[in-house]
């Protein structure tokens, strides 16, 4: 029964995750993964994963449905014209990188480790998205000497360490650096790209041979999970996108950051404890 019962609750939450994933990947940019790390991250400790990998699990799998879900929302965004090709040439090798750098680094540290990371970014956005003036800018547009190469870079390694699609740093970041909201949101979206295909196949080989990874997994990389999520991340996220261009940018900031707060401390509790 008791078994019955958690894989009942499994079946449930990876359906909300995917459902709400795909809404968010959409309204924000930000792949899914801020929602569905959190979700997988609880249901896995329900069913009493080892607390050593619950979080590289969790990462890793919804890395995996960040790729279908950036191809659907950045093709929504790109079709009203709020994807920008040209700042993706420049910063999207740099999130490659970045990506590749962060999987090696979560592949060595406890799950912890990974939770404390995603909760302390995850407040950190979410101050900027909820206290700061709608017209505080660091600069008028996006720096493009070799120095500024580093933002990319690090956003490539955070995000691949937390699970997410690149939205969550870097439509903060592009804002502050005097992008219009929706342009950043669409960007954002095929950011997602760069970062969850690397970061992907890294987890799978870091987890290929770890003695507690779940049945039916690939490394680090949950199939069933991916399986559930993936179709529902990527049918919904259009219906995102269309919901973002009816909000104010006022209105998409504040969402952001009021989801980003509860998250974030959730998952430093969570890491502290």
């Amino acid at each position: 029964m008791d078994i019955t019962w958690n894989y009942f609750s499994l079946l449930s939450l990876m359906l909300a995750s995917g459902v709400v994933g795909g809404l968010l990947a959409g309204l924000l940019g930000v792949g899914g993964g801020i929602v569905v790390v959190p979700v997988l991250e609880f249901t896995l400790g329900i069913m009493g994963v080892d607390p050593e990998v619950r979080m590289h699990i969790a990462v890793s799998t919804s890395l995996a449905t960040i790729i279908p879900t950036s191809i659907s929302s950045a093709r929504a965004h790109h079709a009203r014209g709020s994807v920008d090709l040209a700042l993706f040439r420049r910063w999207g090798p740099m999130m490659f990188i970045g990506s590749t750098l962060g999987v090696a680094l979560a592949s060595v540290v406890h799950s912890a480790m990974l939770s404390l990371v995603f909760g302390s970014v995850a407040l950190v956005v979410a101050g900027k998205m909820l206290f700061l003036r709608d017209d505080f800018r660091l600069a008028q547009h996006v720096p493009v000497h070799t120095a500024a190469f580093g933002v990319p870079v690090g956003i490539g390694a955070v995000s691949s360490m937390m699970g997410i699609g690149g939205g969550t740093l870097s439509v903060p970041v592009l804002t502050l650096l005097n992008q219009p909201v929706h342009t950043a949101v669409g960007t954002s979206a095929l950011f997602g790209l760069v970062i969850s295909i690397p970061a992907t196949l890294g987890y799978i080989l870091s987890g290929w041979s770890h003695e507690s990874v779940l049945p039916g997994s690939l490394g680090y990389v949950n199939v069933p999970g991916f399986l559930i999520i993936a179709p529902l991340t990527t049918w919904i996220a259009p219906y995102g996108a269309k919901l973002a261009h009816r909000l104010t940018r006022a209105t998409l900031s504040r969402l952001f950051g009021a989801f980003l707060l509860v998250v974030g401390f959730r998952m430093i509790y969570k890491a502290l404890s």
